[in-house]
C-alpha cells in the first residue's frame, strides 16, 4: 500500500476562509492519523486574483493553527517546485496538454468572446452555456494556420457526449453523471496558464497525492477530473468532499458575517487552538462526544469516513463558549500576558490588576469581553433601582435600602477588607439580623457594581475596590434608593 499523502493547495487571494482552514486541517489529520505526509502547494495560476501579502497570510495562518507541512515551497521533499507559477515556467502543464491533444482527448479552441457570449444568449441559462465543440472539427491545417497567425486560443478537454461517468467519494458514495451534462472544460487558458482544474490533476499525480480533500462544491467537477486521470492512465486518488459550511441562517458563510476567515476570528480575541478545535467539528464528531480536543488528540481520533454529508452550521456562540473553555485551561502566566492589555484598557485606577484578572478568567469567552465585564470597577454605571429586587433572594427595594443603611456602620468600623474577613463579617451580620445571606450580599453587590451580573461576589469586589471606594459606592446607593423612595411616596 502507498503511504498516505495529502496536500493543501490554497490560492494567495487574501485571508484564509474558514472552509479553506478546514480543508487544510482535515488533509493534515488524514495524513498524520495514517502516519503519512502532508504537503503545501501554492496555486497561483489565476494572476488576476493574486493579492500581495496573501502568501505570507497562508504561512502565518498554518503556523498559528499548528498545522505543519512536511514538504512545500520552503521544505523540498523531492516533488517540487511547489508553486504552480514556477511549474508553469518549466512547461509541465503544456507538455501534458500536448499529450492529450495528440491522443484526441483535448483540442485547441479559437472561439472569440463574442461567439461564446452568443452561446449564452441561445441557452436557457444566461450566465452559463455548454460549449458546442465548434473547434473540435477544425482540420490540422486550420489549427496550424491559426497557431502560426497567433490567434488567441485555449485548450479544452474533449468529453464524450454519450454514456456516463461514475466516480466514488468517501463521503457521498458512488455518483454517476450523464456525459452530455459535462462541459468541455478549459485546460490551458489564453494567457498560457493552466486552469485550476487541470493543474490540480497534473500536480496531484506528479506529487504522489493519495487523498484529495476539498469542499463539496467540487463534486460536480470530479467526473471531469476522472476523465483526465483515465486519459493519462493514472490512478485516481481517494476523494473526500466536505460538506458546505453555513451561517446560522443556513446561508453560505460569507465575509459579511464578520467571522468567515481565520484572521477575522483571531482579531476578535479568539485563540487559534480553540478555532482549530471548533473547525474540526464542522462536519465531524469524535466518538466519545468530548468536544474539547487538542491537535494531537484530533490526529489520533480523526476518521474521515465519519464526516457528515449535511451542511455544517458555523455557530459563533458555540465557538466563543469553546474559546472560554480554552482560556480557563490556560497557564496562568500566558493568561495574564494576554489579559493585561484588555484590563489596562478598562482600568486606570490604582487597583490590584492581577486580582481583577484572576476574577475575570472564569467569566470571559474572549479577551475582548474583559473591558465590558470589569468596566464598573472604574466607574459605577447608571442603573435602575429595580435591580435591587430579586425574588429568589426575597429582596425588595425597601428591604435593600434597610439592609444597606444597617450594614454601613458595620463596614465603616471594619479594618480588614480582605475577601475572607468581609465575607465572615457580613454572614455574621445577616445572622444577627435574622436575614438571609442573599438579602445582605445582593444589595451590597448591586451597590458597589451597578451591574446585574458581575465576575465576583460582593466581598470579592469590595476587596478589589478597597474600603474608601466601597463605602463611597454604598453611600451613593443609599442616597439613590432614598430618592427613589421619596418619589414613590
Amino acid at each position: 500500500m502507498k503511504m498516505v499523502k495529502t496536500r493543501f493547495a490554497p490560492s494567495p487571494t487574501g485571508r484564509m476562509h474558514v472552509g479553506n482552514l478546514r480543508t487544510a486541517l482535515y488533509s493534515y489529520l488524514i495524513a498524520k492519523h495514517a502516519g503519512g505526509s502532508f504537503m503545501l502547494r501554492i496555486e497561483d495560476t489565476d494572476q488576476e486574483r493574486f493579492v500581495p501579502g496573501a502568501l505570507e497570510i497562508i504561512y502565518q495562518t498554518l503556523s498559528d493553527a499548528g498545522i505543519s507541512f512536511d514538504e512545500g515551497p520552503d521544505k523540498d521533499g523531492g516533488a517540487g517546485p511547489y508553486v504552480q507559477s514556477e511549474r508553469c515556467a518549466l512547461g509541465i502543464y503544456n507538455k501534458y496538454a500536448g499529450q492529450l491533444i495528440e491522443q484526441g482527448d483535448a483540442y485547441y479552441c479559437f472561439c472569440t468572446k463574442e461567439r461564446l457570449d452568443s452561446l449564452k444568449e441561445q441557452g436557457s441559462d444566461k450566465e452559463y452555456a455548454m460549449y458546442d465543440k465548434h473547434c473540435l472539427s477544425l482540420s490540422k491545417e486550420e489549427i496550424r494556420a491559426n497557431l502560426e497567425a497567433g490567434i488567441p486560443h485555449v485548450v479544452r478537454l474533449n468529453v464524450p457526449n454519450e454514456g456516463t461517468t461514475t466516480f466514488h467519494d468517501e463521503i457521498y458514495g458512488d455518483i454517476t453523471v450523464e456525459n452530455k451534462e459535462l462541459d468541455d472544460m478549459i485546460l490551458i487558458k489564453s494567457d498560457g496558464y493552466p486552469t485550476y482544474n487541470f493543474a490540480n490533476v497534473i500536480d496531484d499525480h506528479l506529487m504522489g497525492i493519495t487523498h484529495v480533500v476539498r469542499g463539496n462544491e467540487y463534486l460536480s467537477s470530479s467526473p471531469k477530473y476522472n476523465r483526465l486521470y483515465e486519459a493519462f492512465g493514472w490512478d485516481i486518488p481517494t476523494y473526500v468532499h466536505c460538506p458546505l459550511i453555513t451561517d446560522e441562517e443556513h446561508h453560505k458563510l460569507s465575509k459579511r458575517s464578520g467571522h468567515s476567515s481565520f484572521e477575522d476570528l483571531v482579531d476578535q480575541g479568539l485563540l487559534p487552538q480553540a478555532i482549530v478545535n471548533y473547525v474540526a467539528l464542522l462536519g465531524w464528531s469524535p466518538e466519545d462526544n468530548q468536544e474539547i480536543k487538542t491537535l494531537p488528540e484530533l490526529v489520533k481520533e480523526f476518521d474521515y469516513r465519519k464526516i457528515n454529508k449535511s451542511p455544517a452550521v458555523f455557530d459563533i456562540a458555540k465557538l466563543k463558549w469553546m474559546n472560554g473553555e480554552y482560556i480557563r485551561r490556560m497557564d496562568d502566566r500566558e493568561y495574564q500576558d494576554r489579559a493585561m492589555p484588555f484590563i489596562r484598557q478598562a482600568i486606570s485606577k490604582d487597583l490590584d490588576l492581577q486580582k481583577i484578572s484572576n476574577m475575570a478568567k472564569s467569566r470571559i469567552e474572549t479577551f475582548e469581553d474583559i473591558p465590558e465585564l470589569i468596566g464598573f470597577l472604574e466607574k459605577v454605571p447608571d442603573y435602575d433601582c429595580s435591580m435591587y429586587e430579586h425574588k429568589k433572594m426575597k429582596t425588595t427595594i425597601p428591604l435593600s435600602l434597610e439592609a444597606l443603611k444597617a450594614v454601613l456602620p458595620v463596614l465603616e468600623a471594619a479594618d480588614d477588607y480582605g475577601n475572607d474577613a468581609l465575607y465572615s463579617l457580613l454572614l455574621g451580620f445577616a445572622k444577627d439580623r435574622g436575614l438571609k445571606n442573599g438579602q445582605v450580599m445582593w444589595p451590597i453587590r448591586t451597590a458597589v457594581s451597578g451591574k446585574q451580573m458581575t465576575p465576583g461576589g460582593a466581598t470579592q469586589l469590595m476587596e478589589i475596590l478597597g474600603k474608601d471606594e466601597s463605602l463611597s459606592r454604598i453611600r451613593a446607593a443609599i442616597e439613590k434608593l432614598s430618592e427613589n423612595e421619596r418619589k414613590e411616596q
